[in-house]
This record gives C-alpha cells, sequence and structure tokens, in this order.
C-alpha cells in the first residue's frame, strides 16, 4: 500500500518552469514504478511521463518530449517532474500514480494508487 502526495503546481507565464514533487508513504517505495498523468478541462486524463522502478528507464509523452523530466529519490521517496519550457496547453491537473508493474503503461488501470492532483496553469 501506499499513499502519495503531489506539490508544486501553480500559476506560470509560457515559456516558465515548475517543478512537481509527489511524496509517497511506504516502506517499499523503490519497488514501485511511478507515473504522471494530467488531466484538462473537458479533456480525459493522459499519460505525461513515468519511471520504472527497475532501473529508472524514463519514458515521456511526444507532447512533453524534451520538455520535461522525470526523476526519482528512493531515499526521500519522492518522484520528479520538472517541467521547463512551459506552454498553455500544459495547463491541467497533474496526478501522480504508482503500480507494482516493473513496466510503464500510458493507460491509467494497471495503477492502483493515484495522488489528489496538483494544479498547473500556464498563462500566455
Amino acid at each position: 500500500q501506499v499513499q502519495l502526495v503531489e506539490s508544486g503546481g501553480g500559476l506560470v507565464q509560457a515559456g516558465g518552469s515548475l517543478r512537481l514533487s509527489c511524496a509517497a508513504s511506504g516502506r517499499t517505495f523503490s519497488s514501485y514504478s511511478m507515473a504522471w498523468f494530467r488531466q484538462a478541462p473537458g479533456k480525459e486524463r493522459e499519460f505525461v511521463s513515468g519511471i520504472l522502478w527497475s532501473n529508472s528507464n524514463t519514458y515521456y509523452a511526444d507532447s512533453v518530449k524534451g520538455r520535461f523530466t522525470i526523476s526519482r529519490d528512493n531515499a526521500k521517496n519522492t518522484v520528479y517532474l520538472q517541467m521547463n519550457s512551459l506552454k498553455p496547453e500544459d495547463t491541467a491537473v497533474y496526478y501522480c500514480a504508482a503500480s507494482l508493474r516493473n513496466g510503464i503503461t500510458t493507460f491509467q488501470a494497471p495503477y492502483p494508487y493515484w495522488g489528489q492532483g496538483t494544479q498547473v496553469t500556464v498563462s500566455s
């Protein structure tokens, strides 16, 4: 069992940066593959990025590749999403998700654990 709490969202101008954090409770954080999803108003929740527990391989949606960087600190039970060159279309609620699977999927169902979300708003 793991509980996830996101932080770091806010309002930023286009071209700016934010770093999201996802703090996890539980003693086996290093065994979880972690992902970030986002949901914009009126749209489906979509995959943004993921990182494996086994080798820290990373994965990104095409829309954020080259701008966002996911990382994890197992000693701090925290996963991060560094977001640079933000665009208005990045505006969404960002959610952290965890899975015991040794693989990253873009589908929501395989992730049983979710945070409450943090709002990111990018102004033009």
